[in-house]
């Protein structure tokens, strides 16, 4: 079973911003958990569409009532796989990222689509898709449901560090109040989910003891 999330949100920013916005994200003040990127492969092909792939590696903390069950030696940080395919004619890019480290506890991959917005031209669109998996025995539900707790919460950061960017790249103040792009509804959502996460491990810690 693979859970699936997908969300649409908007910067009020036109698409050629975004797109030098994205290659300028970190560091920013939403993102402290991404430690380092490098470019592993980059070209323009001929009808001058830019693909790169770039490496990110991310600190990755396994929730609390997880640790009993992982190794102590674990790594607390995640390696991150990221393609991307820019078309600067339709003005268009595409990314998919995934997890290298990790998997078998945890997998997820993460679609994003940013396009200008359809009802305001100077708008950028981003649609994201998510799929999380697991592959523990025991555990897979309990760790689909906190990763996709995990997730949406991350989302949020993400158009909070985009919106960082480009009030800097505009000359503006960046502010840490700026609108917030997820209703107190996700909030209490992604917050639900942690406590069915909980519930899922506890059962299956039971169930070995029977």
């Amino acid at each position: 079973m693979v859970k699936y999330f997908s969300c649409i949100g908007v910067l009020k920013s036109s698409w050629d911003q975004v797109f030098i916005a994205f290659w300028q994200r970190y560091p920013n003040p939403y993102s402290k958990h991404v430690l380092t990127e490098d470019i592993v492969f980059r070209e323009v092909t001929p009808d001058n569409r830019l693909i790169s792939r770039r490496l990110l590696t991310k600190t990755s903390r396994a929730p609390r009532w997880a640790e009993r069950y992982l190794p102590v030696q674990m790594s607390c940080c995640a390696y991150i796989m990221e393609d991307s395919i820019v078309d600067p004619q339709t003005k268009t890019m595409t990314t998919m990222t995934w997890n290298i480290s990790h998997a078998r506890l945890m997998s997820v991959e993460e679609r994003c689509f940013y396009g200008v917005n359809s009802e305001n031209g100077i708008w950028t669109q981003i649609k994201r898709e998510a799929w999380i998996s697991s592959s523990l025995y025991g555990l897979s539900r309990a760790f689909q449901e906190f990763g996709l707790a995990r997730f949406k919460s991350s989302v949020t950061k993400t158009m909070k560090g985009f919106e960082y960017v480009l009030a800097k790249m505009q000359g503006e103040t960046p502010s840490r109040t700026l609108a917030e792009t997820a209703t107190e509804k996700a909030r209490e959502t992604a917050l639900a989910a942690t406590e069915k996460a909980k519930d899922l491990a506890s059962q299956a810690q039971k169930k070995q003891y029977v």
